[in-house]
């Protein structure tokens, strides 16, 4: 298993999402991934419990909801 680059979203970190489909939700990281392809991928699961996978370099990450 690849270490995740250094900046990158870490699983439990509360996020938003800046671009892309899914852009302008927020929540919390998990399933931390590698694709095929080499990009980074994530699953966010948000407040009211959907899920949605997106890649890594759409979202920004913060400790909790609000920093």
């Amino acid at each position: 298993m690849k270490a995740t680059p250094a900046g990158s979203p870490r699983d439990g970190e509360y996020c938003n999402v800046v671009a892309g489909t899914h852009k302008g939700k927020s929540g919390t990281v998990r399933d931390i991934r590698t694709s095929k392809t080499g990009h980074l991928t994530l699953a966010v699961v948000q407040n009211n419990g959907e899920r949605f996978k997106t890649l890594a370099k759409n979202v920004v990450a913060h400790k909790e909801p609000g920093d």
